[in-house]
């Protein structure tokens, strides 16, 4: 089942890729209301890309053309400290 933006928000669903900082990787997935991270409807699971034009280029084969960009540090919390907010973005693809 491919959804596009519009289903998705009626299913209060945003997609939605992850980077972490100095990461070698982005997940693809999608983020509810609660902002739980889960699978695109269309897949069975949380899609892992090598570069953000992958995760980019696979949100634009299953139909979505507006996604956010969440980038994460993890170094915050390596040094003990109170983590730091995601900087979000929202991408037109």
């Amino acid at each position: 089942m491919q959804l596009d933006n519009r289903q998705l928000n009626n299913m209060q669903l945003k997609p939605t890729i992850i980077g972490i900082s100095e990461g070698i990787h982005y997940l693809v997935g999608v983020t509810d209301e609660n902002e739980n991270f889960s699978a695109l409807p269309s897949l069975r699971e949380i899609e892992v890309c090598h570069s953000l034009s992958g995760a980019k280029q696979l949100l634009r084969d299953h139909d979505i053309t507006i996604a956010q960009l969440l980038l994460q540090t993890a170094y915050d919390e390596m040094c003990g400290l109170p983590d730091s907010p995601a900087t979000v973005q929202t991408i037109n693809l």
